[in-house]
């Protein structure tokens, strides 16, 4: 049997290193070992080709973690573009309840709350808007074209994630329309092992929430499901006294793979469902509606898979999506405004592909979606109206755009010297223009062993959402003939390490193009309503830097396992605007973010967890008083403590630890005072 050489360039402190070295040939210096042939270690990273001034050699970094911020898979270690990652310590270390408080705790993702415990958030990257970025799942574009508002009405739960990666700046390229500012990809994969999960929790406002999984494991066969269910009686009531911040939903999910050594077959399914009291949600000054309620079904099936032989490695996706939802503007009194009804239908099919050769690493492939849109409010009259399960009512509206994209992308591995380039072009039927192009390219050089530094230059488009394009209800306006976005870059950073000490910086500047945009003309007094519109221009300069400490390594201490995280994110736009002009979104953009991420083992199996997080946002809302208010600074601190034990886990945490009732994240909408959560996991294995 022919063995393949591996050569080692840098040795990682990891308990299962020397495994990782079973089936390789290894050769460090001048010595050379033989090992068995059969065996694979399945914590090895993605394997990469390197082009060498003599040959080339396969390497394969221990301990690295696959990253998704090309095309084609690169090693975190080896990627030309810096890609924030939160690792599944992060995030079981972390006092949060959903995805949307765990983004909280990445610099440069600006979360906006409306809702609590993940019922409604708006995320967005560098200054955009929760329309401009793309969430991925497993790499599967999981986007709403109706609206970013509900685009984290996930199925899974924070348990289930692997990590979650965060690409900021236009990654056209790499993801598609869409993420014109950036992506956010969460990763999830059925447990290790065989067993069952249980776990439950309840806290502050009546918060109640149960969940559990089961994993099998058999031979070349993983299978997981998962479920569960929460609720809430808020934390505020309507004038009236009613309810108007509650929730409850539940969520179920399905994931599994197969794998052999001619191919590896991943596939998940989910089901969502949730309702919630919107208080003043979309409120305005003219709509002083405080018992808005919305309730949302999502169902997501997808399947994957990938060649393990051959030269050309090939990644067909099949996808499938659907998304409804319920707006009521009056809480269980249609008589007063009709419910507003939508579902949308989402297929797509891409295929992602990649070979290596003596120069590099080469990526094609292409994306075919269909999105499939019927609703009460937005679109063009149908031609037969098609029945609202469960009522009299009927979808009359809607829309339908097929969306087509090609990608080539290339990459050169030198030994010091990474170096990432390719184009993308789309097309959309509901476009009247025709093909865009959109290029990029990354590129790292290693200063020496421990200093890398980053360059880029990205592009992006984003197709206007349909409530953009189509919303006309108490006091909004829209407009169907808004044009995409457009959005080039420049960025350019550095990475240092040394023992125990980690450091980012990063400088960029982004310029948009017929930026999309709800805006409201306050000279027109009474006759001014919400106008979606597409402005100008709007450049965005901005700094990020990060900072972590291993204080064990550092300070030498004994037992004790404490690290301590400090980001900062400093940024500046400028804009045409009237000065009579009030902005929902683009013009709203935090200038200034600072998070501080503590993370101790005090004493045995007892941990805790501190994030500080401090914002200055810019920009303006008029409130129901009919007056302009600025929005102000404000810091919040959560807290967690966890007993975690071989077969179970104890904790404690408190969200808003200071009881800081009078920030304002989003205008007009009342925020929480300090919010306890107790709860228990149990694992039992099989």
């Amino acid at each position: 049997m022919k063995r393949e050489v591996l050569v080692f360039r840098r040795w990682k402190r990891t308990g299962y290193a020397l495994f990782a070295c079973l089936g390789r040939e290894v050769v460090i210096g001048v010595l050379s070992v033989t090992m068995l042939s059969s065996v694979k270690a399945v914590s090895i990273s993605e394997e990469t080709f390197r082009i060498d001034t003599t040959q080339v050699v396969r390497e394969v970094r221990l301990g690295d973690v696959g990253v998704t911020g090309s095309r084609a898979p690169l090693a975190l270690s080896q990627a030309a573009r810096m890609v924030t990652v939160l690792s599944h310590d992060d995030i079981q270390g972390a006092a949060v309840q959903s995805i949307n408080d765990l983004l909280k705790m990445a610099v440069g993702v600006d979360v906006r709350q409306r809702g609590t415990l993940g019922s409604q958030t708006d995320v967005s990257i560098r200054g955009g808007t929760q329309e401009q970025i793309i969430v991925l799942l497993n790499g599967i574009n999981i986007c709403d074209p109706q609206t970013g508002h509900n685009v984290l009405d996930l199925p899974v739960d924070l348990s289930e994630i692997v990590r979650i990666e965060v690409l900021e700046g236009p990654a056209g390229r790499t993801y598609g329309t869409s993420s014109l500012v950036g992506a956010v990809n969460i990763v999830t994969h059925p447990a290790p092992s065989s067993g069952a999960d249980i776990s439950v929790e309840g806290g502050s406002f009546g918060y109640v929430k149960a969940g559990g999984r089961i994993n099998i494991l058999q031979k070349r066969w993983n299978n997981q499901v998962s479920g569960s269910y929460a609720r809430s009686d808020g934390f505020s009531r309507s004038a009236a006294g009613r309810l108007n911040t509650d929730f409850t939903g539940g969520k179920a999910f399905y994931q599994g793979s197969y794998a052999d050594g001619q191919v590896s077959i991943r596939w998940h399914a989910g089901f969502s469902d949730k309702g919630w009291g919107s208080s003043t949600f979309y409120a305005t000054p003219r709509w002083q509606a405080d018992e808005q309620y919305e309730h949302t079904t999502k169902l997501l099936a997808a399947v994957q898979a990938e060649t393990l032989q051959g030269a050309i490695h090939l990644r067909p996706s099949l996808y499938w999506q659907q998304h409804s939802d319920r707006f009521e503007g009056y809480r269980g009194r249609p008589d007063i405004m009709k419910y507003n009804y939508n579902r949308c239908n989402v297929y797509g099919a891409n295929l992602n592909s990649y070979f290596d050769w003596a120069w590099g690493r080469t990526a094609f492939g292409g994306e075919l979606r269909n999105e499939d849109h019927v609703s009460g409010n937005l679109g063009e009259p149908l031609f037969q109206p098609i029945h609202i399960s469960g009522t009299d009512r009927k979808y009359t509206l809607g829309i339908n755009r097929t969306n087509v994209s090609l990608f080539l992308e290339h990459n050169v591995l030198l030994q010091r010297l990474t170096v990432s380039a390719g184009i993308i072009a789309a097309r959309s039927s509901w476009s009247t223009g025709g093909w865009g192009v959109y290029p990029g390219i990354d590129v790292s050089y290693q200063l020496a062993a421990r200093w890398k530094m980053y360059a880029s230059y990205n592009t992006s488009l984003r197709l206007p959402s349909f409530t953009e394009m189509y919303y006309k209800l108490q006091g909004y306006a829209a407009d169907p003939h808004l044009r995409p976005e457009e959005m080039r870059a420049i960025e350019v950073g550095t990475h240092y390490q040394l023992e125990g000490i980690d450091t980012k910086l990063s400088l960029y500047h982004h310029h948009g193009r017929n930026m999309i945009d709800w805006v409201m003309d306050t000279s027109q007094g009474d006759d001014a309503v919400w106008q979606s519109v597409n402005h100008t221009v709007i450049n965005s300069v901005g700094a990020e830097a990060s900072l972590t400490l291993d204080l064990r390594r550092l300070l030498t201490l004994p037992t004790s396992h404490t690290t301590l995280h400090l980001s900062c994110n400093l940024m500046s736009q400028d804009k045409k605007q009237k000065p009579s002009f009030v902005s929902q979104y683009a013009l709203e953009y935090l200038r200034h973010k600072l998070v501080v991420r503590l993370q101790s083992s005090l004493w045995r199996q007892l941990s805790l967890g501190m994030n500080v997080r401090w914002q200055d946002r810019m920009g303006t809302y008029t409130g129901f008083d009919g007056l302009v208010h600025d929005y102000r600074p404000f810091a919040l601190v959560d807290a967690r403590l966890a007993w975690t034990a071989q077969r179970y886990t104890l904790y404690a945490e408190v969200n808003n630890v200071l009881d800081n009732r009078n920030y304002v994240d989003y205008g007009n909408v009342p925020q929480p005072g300090a919010w306890l959560i107790v709860g228990a996991r149990w694992h039992i294995p099989f």
